[in-house]
């Protein structure tokens, strides 16, 4: 109302104003023109006149300022003065008033008037002056007889200029104007002041109304301020063009925190409708409104409001407009952007200035973006003011690294947000770039691959948005990476280096020199790496338009002076340079500045290079058998790419088949073996019986030449121009012949296929008992040739399980059968040859890398051991991981290989097998294309009996030893791949490369090629987990309900619960791959559902995320009630919680809480009738039954049930039972059930929150009293149960948390307890007497700890002793608060076994007592006794809640 009533006046006074404005026109008009001297000075005979004059100002006519002859004070009090003591006093003021507005009528006087005037010429006189002084008109508003009529005048004297403000001499007069009216000494009438300023305000142009408001502060005086503020406040609703001056003046006035939220809240509806030009002032006014108590709120709030894609988005969708109308693309949108992107940025630059200097603003920043929990919710804005945070706040560095690692780990800011802040806000990020550069690098460094995935993208955005300078330090920091970091960090390096190379190629070349600097550190590169860094540099110096001569010298420079070294490692680089750099002379196709070219066909020269450079490799590795197969596997790497020219790949083929053929085929003819250590006999010949084999793979002769080579140097030497033919260099060679062949005849090897069927020159193996007759020599000679030969099926595998032919598909299962034959044969060999070294089958790693420590049983038990005590405190253990790293007998569980073992024919060889799992670096890599044979359905001994060879192949089946083996090899792969290499990073002092060792052509593909690959497999994959399913189902349907029936075949069961483990595995792995996590990989993740939830419901095809999750869910649970050990159980549960963490609504808890509690209530038995059992078997459970704890409905009850249920079924058993309800919790097991309950206890109730009596009501508060009630009843028999299970694991466990457990309920049950000890008194006595019986029993414990004098034990007794003084402290307390000292009262606690026997101290038992009676008569200090426990008693009774003990041994 107050606001409206001044407005209306000033409506009025406005059109008084303006209906006066011609009356002073016409004045000015008719104005007396008087005579100017030449020397300017204006003499005038009115009052005015003579007035100022004698006071000491001389009017100046023209360009001329006005002077003043004495100083502006003097000046005002000689006139003050001449005016008060005039005769005419108080007409005179009227008088001079006229005179002063006769004289300003003439513009030019006007302005010299409103001018600051200037000394006298005069020597005297100017030295009496001020250098500065003030204008004619801002002297006379000093004077206060005349003040209020000058403000008057000057008002007036405003509305000529309305038209015209900026004159011919460049001055705006209402301006200067206004300019009087600041920072005056003292204002008459400050309200009519203000009432004539707004009406002003009302009428003015724009710019006048600019200039008036912002002058405001300096004009009005403080108390004035609040009603300005008002004022203002109400004209910016109705003008919103005024939107600037009304917020910067508001800014620098006074207001009271009432009025400042309202003003603040009504700017606040605005902000989104704002103009962007204006956005700046709005938020820095916001920024300075913001107090500690509301920061976080109206921060959010602001942030809200702030869209700042709209600014951006404008411009171009005037641009599409325009272009939609066939209009020609006017200059406005690209202007627009340009202005819209520099309000931007100064719009960060006001955000920028407010969190370096206010605290609270920063804190509030950091919160509200905290407080944003949906990656919708986020936006561009959130992300660059943690970038500013970042950049401007040392101090606080680490906590936004932090912060902007957990939203990037949940999903929050991802990539698209990033490029958007790159693309459309350039100018600010790049401002930015110092700590856009620091955080890529730290973010480059993280562990997790999501981080990693976005340290690098920023990377990446920052060169392709900023200038050179920027350009070179990415490149600068990327090489910094490459040279110095760990293995990860030098991969991730590389990766965005290749990235740049491929999509800005032209930008990178100049910086080529800074990329050549990583060779010199090459000793520390892994071959993959090196891969990588010879491919950026061969695009670099062969790119079109662009080639380096200086880096193909370098590159040349570096590859011979390493092909000649004598060194494996360096000769090694040198290979794999050289092959990589053909790679890129040889392309057909490159990938430069994100486009992919055609290269024009090879020239004559071209050829000749390249071809000279392969024979160079050829020739310096022709001696060395390693050398020469590295060369060989780089050389079909190269092939396998399918970009090579055809004139260098015909060149290529014309010699492979030529030299292969003379190398290792020979004609199926009779050999004389007397030359060998074993007869020659050929073996596993694929032809059909009425057709004899033609030729066969050399392989005993070569092994026996290559023995002799060995044994006898001088042979090879004498042999030097001769190319040594190895059978080390069999499969590496085959691999180059097949792939030249398929890429020549586009994928037909029919000329090659009889490769496929040949035998190989092998000896007998049926060896059986006869390998302790054996010397050491004919054993590793007989493991060498099993390792070859294993190595060649391998390749023929891989070579041939593309093609579609039935008859080849036969074939390569039968190759699949030969493999796995000779591995089980390999094992035993392996067993009676200690200390052996395997042949390289790798050859771009170091040689020891892969061998194992030793390959005797003895050994590899006792590494088992090891690992268990490891494995033993850890709750989230991953068992199924070790199944394959310690299994003995190919990843059965220990208790079922030994008794497969027992029953297996051949059982005294059988005892001691090898595990091939250690030697897998030491056999040819499995493409992943093999994995298509996992199309062919499932064949078991007990379907087809003794035909099963025909059968076969016939139907082209798998049969389960087979699947097992290829199960096993993708189950390593994906854990290679997709597990985050910080998980499996080696010990200190370790190999660095082994790690990669088997895996080389794995490497070579990303994690996403890999997923997707798999991802294509996962029908058959489903296909045979139901045929698993179904397996296990009808045999417990055979044997009445139970797996371990008469007519089990134990060895099948085996394999095929091993294949039902490995396909959980499978499934785990592919679903917890961390990439489904990013944005653009979701299609791949509901790809991969999408076939789960085909089987449930076939054909339907549209299915959200969740209902893909759903449903796939559901599929996986089905299996639950055929898994046929705890291994495959848990498998199935880890599988089940990685499909539920990836679901928003995550609604299936209390699935995963009953399928836990399910296999918990399983009898797990082996096939022979006995119980599964071992270390492998209680890590499984342990993690099982912590599951179940994290996700049962309510803790304390599933305690309390097995506490009190399974455990006594437990103790009334046999030595050898178990609980019939728990049939898992048996006497081996019950120390993982205590521990795993004694933690989830002492972390339940930390949940409970102690609340305050004013905050719950009184059903809250018994609510907790029962929590509590319940938990402390858990605690006293968990406590008590050490009576009979009194081993030191349960010991320790007991001591531990039974410390936490009490100083739990010291901080949030005490509190509780205060404030419900008179509402609640009998529930509060009731739970304290439970307490106090635990509390005792730990006093039991710490004296039987100090009794047998373990250290282990005894290291917990002091902490525990001083929680149980606090807890005797804290009840006191408590009573006392409730006005119930006298309940409290202190005894003597016995010192007791755990069986409750009294301890002896070394004094007598008659003086142990004589001093208890005198403890309890006298009360000793407490010092000398240790109080542990306490009495409560109401009125006449009296309960034994304190006790205290004395130690004399403390």
């Amino acid at each position: 109302m107050y606001s409206k009533r001044k407005l209306s006046k000033t409506g009025a006074r406005g059109e008084n104003l303006i209906e006066e404005l011609p009356k002073a026109k016409k004045s000015r008009a008719s104005g007396k023109k008087i005579s100017v001297p030449q020397d300017g000075v204006i003499e005038l005979s009115s009052v005015f006149g003579q007035l100022l004059k004698s006071a000491g100002i001389i009017l100046k006519a023209g360009e001329r300022q006005n002077e003043i002859a004495v100083d502006g004070a003097i000046f005002q009090k000689k006139l003050h003065q001449a005016l008060r003591k005039h005769p005419s006093y108080p007409q005179v003021v009227e008088e001079f008033i006229t005179g002063l507005e006769s004289h300003i009528e003439n513009r030019d006087q006007f302005r010299n008037c409103l001018l600051p005037c200037v000394p006298v010429q005069n020597q005297e006189a100017s030295n009496a002056v001020h250098s500065y002084c003030e204008s004619l008109i801002k002297l006379l508003l000093g004077i206060e007889i005349l003040q209020s009529t000058v403000i008057k005048l000057l008002f007036e004297k405003v509305p000529e200029f309305f038209d015209e403000s900026v004159g011919s001499d460049g001055l705006n007069l209402p301006r200067l104007i206004v300019n009087q009216l600041k920072w005056l000494d003292r204002i008459v009438n400050s309200k009519e002041l203000l009432s004539t300023i707004m009406q002003m305000i009302c009428v003015s142009p724009l710019s006048i109304q600019h200039d008036i408001i912002t002058s405001l502060p300096e004009i009005l005086e403080d108390a004035q301020h609040s009603e300005v503020a008002r004022e203002l406040s109400s004209l910016l609703k109705e003008k919103t063009e005024l939107t600037v001056p009304i917020l910067d003046a508001l800014s620098s006035l006074n207001l009271d925190l009432g009025l400042l939220s309202e003003v603040r809240q009504s700017i606040m509806v605005t902000v989104a409708a704002v103009q962007v030009e204006d956005l700046p002032v709005v938020v820095k006014f916001i920024l300075r409104s913001i107090k500690e108590t509301n920061a976080v709120e109206v921060i959010s709030d602001l942030r809200k409001k702030l869209d700042l894609d709209s600014f951006v988005s404008l411009p171009q969708i005037q641009a599409s407009q325009s272009k939609l109308r066939n209009q020609p693309q006017a200059s406005l949108p690209a202007s627009q952007v340009n202005v819209n992107q520099d309000c931007i940025k100064l719009l960060f630059e006001v955000i920028k200035s407010a969190i370096k200097f206010q605290k609270t603003i920063l804190e509030g920043w950091i919160k509200a973006i905290e407080n944003v929990y949906s990656a919708s919710d986020h936006k561009v804005l959130d992300l660059i003011v943690l970038f500013l945070i970042y950049a401007t706040n040392s101090k606080i560095k680490k906590q936004i690294e932090r912060m902007l690692r957990n939203k990037i780990r949940s999903g929050c800011l991802r990539e698209q947000l990033l490029r958007s802040a790159f693309r459309y806000h350039p100018l600010v990020m790049r401002d930015l770039f110092p700590a856009i550069l620091s955080l890529a690098e730290v973010f480059v460094h993280s562990a997790d691959s999501c981080i990693v995935s976005f340290g690098s993208y920023m990377y990446k955005q920052a060169f392709t948005a900023f200038d050179v300078y920027c350009q070179q330090e990415i490149v600068g920091a990327l090489v910094t990476h490459a040279c110095g970091g760990n293995s990860e960090e030098v991969d991730v390096a590389l990766d965005m280096l290749t990235d740049l190379v491929s999509l800005h190629t032209s930008s990178v070349v100049p910086y080529g020199v800074f990329l050549k600097s990583i060779l010199d550190y090459m000793d520390n590169l892994s071959p993959q790496q090196i891969r990588k860094l010879f491919h950026i540099l061969s695009v670099l110096a062969f790119s079109q338009g662009h080639r380096s001569s200086h880096i193909q010298d370098d590159i040349h420079m570096v590859i011979r002076k390493q092909l000649s070294s004598t060194i494996p490692k360096y000769r090694r680089i040198g290979i794999i340079g050289a092959l990589t750099m053909v790679g890129s002379m040889a392309a057909k196709r490159s990938k430069e500045n994100g486009q992919i070219l055609e290269q024009a066909q090879l020239s004559k020269e071209q050829c000749r290079q390249i071809t000279s450079l392969l024979e160079l490799v050829y020739s310096s590795c022709g001696q060395i058998p390693q050398a020469l197969a590295l060369y060989y596997d780089e050389l079909a790497n190269l092939i396998q790419k399918g970009n090579m020219d055809l004139q260098i790949l015909d060149w290529i083929g014309s010699s492979v088949v030529k030299d292969f053929e003379e190398d290792f085929v020979t004609d199926l003819v009779p050999i004389e073996d007397s030359a060998f250590l074993f007869p020659v006999k050929a073996l596993y010949c694929l032809e059909d019986e009425e057709s004899e084999a033609t030729i066969a793979i050399n392989l005993l002769p070569l092994v026996s030449q290559s023995y002799l080579n060995k044994h006898e140097n001088e042979v090879t030497a004498k042999s030097k121009e001769k190319r040594i033919v190895s059978p080390v260099c069999l499969s590496p060679f085959f691999r180059l012949l097949r792939l030249c062949i398929s890429e020549l005849n586009s994928g037909n090897l029919e000329d090659i296929d009889a490769l496929l069927v040949c035998p190989l020159y092998l000896t007998n193996l049926e060896v059986g008992g006869k390998l302790d007759s054996l010397s050491k020599e004919e054993r590793e000679f007989l493991c060498t040739l099993l390792f070859h030969a294993l190595n060649w099926f391998h390749e023929v595998v891989n070579a041939f399980c593309r093609q579609n032919d039935a008859e080849i598909k036969g074939r390569v299962l039968a190759r699949l059968q030969n493999i796995t034959e000779l591995q089980s044969l390999l094992e035993k060999v392996l067993a009676a040859s200690p200390g052996y070294t395997p042949p390289l089958a790798n050859f771009d790693s170091e040689t020891v890398e892969g061998m194992p420590i030793n390959n005797t049983v003895g050994t590899t038990k006792k590494k088992n051991k090891g690992k268990k005590a490891l494995k033993s405190d850890s709750k989230t253990s991953s068992t199924d991981n070790s199944q394959m790293e310690e299994d003995t007998e190919s990843n059965l569980p220990e208790s079922e290989a030994s008794q497969l073992e027992k029953d297996s024919p051949g059982k005294e060889s059988r005892t001691s097998l090898i595990p091939l799992q250690s030697y897998s670096a030491y056999f040819r890599e499995l493409d992943l294309e093999v994995f298509n044979i996992l199309h062919c359905g499932l064949l078991t001994k007990s379907i087809l009996d003794t035909e099963m060879h025909t059968k076969t192949r016939e139907i082209v089946q798998i049969g389960p030893a087979e699947l097992l083996f290829l199960l096993e090899d993708l189950c390593r792969k994906l854990e290679h791949v997709l597990i985050p290499a910080p998980a499996k990073r080696a010990p200190f002092l370790k190999g660095k490369g082994k790690r990669n060792a088997g895996f080389s052509h794995l490497c070579q593909r990303t994690s996403q090629e890999v997923i997707e690959r798999v991802v294509e497999f996962l029908k058959p994959l489903c296909n045979h987990m139901e045929n698993m399913h179904n397996f296990f189902q009808a045999l417990m349907a055979e044997n009445h309900g139970v797996v371990d029936g008469p007519g089990v075949n134990i060895q099948e069961h085996q394999f095929m619960s091993s294949c039902y483990q490995h396909l959980l595995q499978i499934f785990r792995l592919l679903f917890a791959w961390s990439g489904f996590s990013q944005h653009e990989n979701h299609s791949l993740l509901k790809s991969g559902l999408h076939v789960l939830t085909d089987r449930l419901k076939p054909g339907e095809k549209e299915f959200s995320l969740e209902d893909l999750l759903s449903h796939s869910f559901q599929y996986l649970l089905n299996f639950q009630h055929s898994v046929p050990n705890i291994y495959c159980a848990l498998s199935l549960t880890q599988l089940l919680l990685v499909i539920a963490e990836k679901s928003v609504i995550n609604l299936k808890h209390k699935e995963i809480g009953s399928i836990t509690k399910y296999f918990l209530c399983q009898s797990w038995m082996q096939p022979n009738g006995t119980r599964q059992k071992g270390t492998q078997f209680n890590d499984a459970l342990h993690t099982l039954f912590c599951i179940y704890m994290e996700h049962t409905d309510n803790v304390l009850k599933a305690i309390e049930d097995i506490s009190s249920i399974g455990i006594p079924e437990l103790i009334n058993s046999s030595k050898d039972g178990y609980s019939s309800t728990y049939p898992t919790l048996t006497r081996q097991t019950f120390p993982i059930f205590f521990r795993v309950m004694m933690t989830q206890l002492e972390s339940s109730i930390k949940s409970i929150s102690p609340g305050t009596a004013s905050s719950d009501t009184r059903e809250v508060q018994l609510e907790k009293l029962l929590q509590w009630n319940m938990a402390v009843r858990d605690f006293h028999i968990l406590v008590n149960l050490v009576k009979v299970f009194d081993s030191r694991p349960v010991l320790s466990v007991c001591l531990k948390y039974g410390r936490l457990f009490v100083e739990t309920f010291l901080k949030h049950g005490m509190p509780l307890l205060d404030y419900s000890f008179k509402k609640h008194r009998e529930d509060v006595q009731s739970l304290l007497k439970t307490f106090q019986l635990s509390t005792r029993q730990l006093h039991h414990m710490c004296g039987h700890s100090k009794i047998h004098q373990d250290t282990g034990l005894t290291s917990h007794v002091p902490f525990l002793k001083k929680s149980l003084e606090l807890f005797v402290y804290r009840v006191k307390a408590m009573l006392a608060l409730n006005h119930c000292q006298e309940a409290f009262w202190v005894g003597v606690l016995k010192n007791r076994d755990l069986q409750g026997d009294e301890i002896l101290s070394q004094a007598s038992e008659a003086s142990l007592t004589e001093d208890e009676e005198v403890s309890m008569i006298t009360g000793e200090d407490p010092t000398e006794q240790e109080q542990d426990e306490e009495e409560e008693s109401e009125n006449n009774g009296r309960t034994d809640l304190k006790d205290s003990d004395e130690d004399s041994s403390d």
